[in-house]
C-alpha cells in the first residue's frame, strides 16, 4: 500500500504538475507531517529527488522531516542543499541558520542571520537569534543597536527595555541597566524579570538591603516563583541573617527542591537558632547527598554535641578533620612556595611569615631551616637564627627528607658559633 501511495506521488510529480497537482502533493506531505509520519516523508522526498535532485523545496521539506526525526546531520545537509539551490529564499536561509545555531555552530550561523536580518531588519525572529549570538559573543553593543531599533517602533514595550538593560548589565554598566529596569517596572510593575536583575545590580553595588527589599516585592507579586526566595535567602545568608534565610530555604524545600545546599543551609539556620533537634534531619539529608562536605560534618558534630550525643559528635568532627587534612596540607605547601617567591624577591620578612604559616599547617623541620637561614644570612638576626636552628635540630625526627650527617654537623657548628658571638657581645 505504501509503495502504491509513493508511486502515485512520483507519477504526479513526474508529468509536469499543474498548480493544482502541486497542491495535492503538498497536501499529502502536510498530512504526513500532522500524523508524525516523518519516515514516510523522507522516503517520499528521496524517491522524488532521485529524478529531480535540483528541487529546492523538496530538499527543504526533507530537511524538516530529518529535523523532526532528530537527525541533525542529514537535516543540515538538506537545508544546505535547499539554500544553495535558492539562496534568496529567506525561509530556507533562516532554517539553515537556525540549524547551525541549535547544533552549536554559531560561526556559520552568524553570516546567514546577518544577511536575512539586513533584508528585513524589523522581523523579530531574525533579530532574536542574531542578538542571542551577539550576547553569547559579548558583542553587547551590536545587540543593543538591534534592540533599540525595535524599541523605537514600540517605546513602551518593556521586553525590549529589559533586553537592552540586560546587555548593559553584562557590560558592567549598572547605572544605565538599573535605570532601564526601573523604567521597565514603571511600565509593568509586575515584571519579575526586571525585579530579579535589579536585585543583582543592588547586591553588586553594595546595597544588599535594597536588593532584599525588591526581592520581597517580587515575592508579593509571584509567591510561587522559587527563584525569588532563593535569591533573597542567599542575601540573608551572606549577611548572617540565618533565621531569615532559613524561612526562605524552607519554602523552597517544601516546593520539592531538595538540593543539598538548601538542606545544609536550613540545618545551619536551625543550628544558629539553637534548635539542634530540628537541624539534624536537614543536615543528615545533606550529608547523605554529599558526605565529603566538611561544613555539613562540622555542624552535625556541633548539633550532636548540643544534645549530648558525644559519640556521634566525635564521629562527625573526626570526619570533618579527615576531609580538611589534605586541604590543610596543600595550603601549607603553598605557603612554603609563596615564601620561596618572597625570598628570591628579597622580601625576607614576608618570606619568614609564609614559612611560619607553612609550618603551622604542614609541619616540616625544613621550614625551620629556611627561617633560620633567612634570619642568619639576610636579616642578620642572630637571636632568631639560634632559635630556629635549634628548632630544626629538635624536630629532625619529623623530617620529610633525609639530611646527611655532614649537613647536620655543619648546622650544629653554625649554632655554636652564633651562641658564642652573642655571649661575647654581652
Amino acid at each position: 500500500m505504501k509503495r502504491v501511495f509513493l508511486s502515485t506521488i512520483i507519477y504526479l510529480y513526474s508529468v509536469n504538475l499543474s498548480f493544482a497537482q502541486n497542491d495535492i502533493l503538498n497536501s499529502k506531505i502536510n498530512m504526513m507531517f500532522l500524523n508524525g509520519e516523518y519516515e514516510r516523508i523522507i522516503d517520499t522526498c528521496k524517491l522524488i529527488l532521485a529524478g529531480d535532485s535540483l528541487n529546492a523545496n523538496l530538499n527543504y521539506i526533507l530537511g524538516l522531516a530529518y529535523q523532526n526525526s532528530l537527525d541533525d546531520k542529514n537535516c543540515l545537509r538538506s537545508f544546505i542543499k535547499a539554500t544553495a539551490l535558492n539562496p534568496d529564499n529567506k525561509m530556507y536561509c533562516y532554517s539553515l541558520a537556525k540549524q547551525y545555531y541549535s547544533t552549536g555552530n554559531i560561526k556559520k550561523a552568524i553570516p546567514i542571520f546577518e544577511k536575512i536580518y539586513s533584508s528585513d531588519s524589523l522581523k523579530w525572529i531574525y533579530a532574536y537569534y542574531l542578538t542571542s549570538i551577539y550576547m553569547q559573543l559579548n558583542r553587547f553593543d551590536d545587540a543593543i543597536t538591534i534592540y533599540r531599533r525595535f524599541l523605537k517602533q514600540e517605546p513602551s514595550n518593556n521586553v525590549y527595555i529589559d533586553k537592552i538593560a540586560f546587555a548593559y548589565l553584562k557590560k558592567g554598566n549598572y547605572q544605565i541597566a538599573g535605570d532601564l529596569y526601573n523604567t521597565s517596572l514603571a511600565i509593568n510593575n509586575k515584571n519579575v524579570t526586571a525585579i530579579k536583575n535589579l536585585s543583582v545590580i543592588y547586591a553588586s553595588t553594595g546595597n544588599p538591603d535594597t536588593a532584599i527589599q525588591i526581592l520581597s516585592r517580587g515575592i508579593e507579586i509571584d509567591p510561587d516563583e522559587m527563584d525569588l526566595y532563593l535569591r533573597r535567602a542567599q542575601l540573608y545568608y551572606l549577611k548572617n541573617y540565618t533565621k531569615r534565610a532559613l524561612d526562605d530555604y524552607l519554602v523552597v524545600l517544601a516546593s520539592g527542591d531538595s538540593s543539598k545546599l538548601y538542606l545544609k543551609r536550613a540545618g545551619i539556620g536551625y543550628s544558629y537558632n539553637l534548635q539542634p533537634e530540628k537541624a539534624l534531619p536537614y543536615l543528615l539529608l545533606a550529608y547523605k547527598a554529599d558526605s565529603s562536605d566538611y561544613e555539613t560534618c562540622s555542624y552535625l558534630g556541633q548539633c550532636y554535641y548540643r544534645i549530648r550525643n558525644l559519640k556521634l559528635s566525635n564521629y562527625y568532627y573526626n570526619r570533618a578533620i579527615k576531609i580538611l587534612t589534605p586541604v590543610e596540607k596543600q595550603l601549607g605547601l603553598t605557603y612554603g612556595l609563596n615564601g620561596d617567591s618572597y625570598y628570591y624577591n628579597e622580601d625576607f620578612r614576608d618570606a619568614v611569615t609564609c614559612y611560619l604559616n607553612a609550618q603551622t599547617r604542614y609541619p616540616d623541620p625544613n621550614n625551620y631551616m629556611k627561617i633560620a637561614n633567612t634570619y642568619d644570612d639576610k636579616l642578620n638576626d642572630k637571636k632568631n637564627s639560634i632559635i630556629y636552628y635549634q628548632m630544626f635540630l629538635e624536630n629532625l625526627k619529623d623530617a620529610k627528607r633525609t639530611y646527611t650527617s655532614e649537613y647536620i654537623e655543619a648546622i650544629k657548628k653554625r649554632l655554636e658559633y652564633l651562641k658564642k658571638e652573642i655571649s661575647e657581645e654581652k
